[in-house]
């Protein structure tokens, strides 16, 4: 991580966003106060598509059904 000043990184801002590019987070500051992150662009994730797997995932017939020993644990009695 590197700490500039924010006239230092306008005279090497091509230097910084080499940096930038190989993954280094640079922090800008201002009278000696950071105010600014220079990161690495990261691409959003992509967005959820319902139905992708259907048909491709089964439920076990008995999906529902509670385990005796399980109902007896949790003290609800048998199905």
């Amino acid at each position: 991580m590197v700490v500039n000043t924010v006239t230092q990184a306008k005279a090497h801002l091509s230097e910084l966003l080499e940096r930038v590019a190989r993954g280094e987070e640079v922090i800008l500051s201002r009278a000696g106060k950071p105010v600014a992150v220079l990161a690495p662009y990261r691409p959003a994730n992509r967005l959820r598509q319902p139905g992708r797997l259907r048909g491709r995932i089964r439920m076990a017939p008995d999906f529902d059904v509670l385990p005796a020993e399980w109902a007896d644990a949790f003290g609800v009695g048998h199905p």
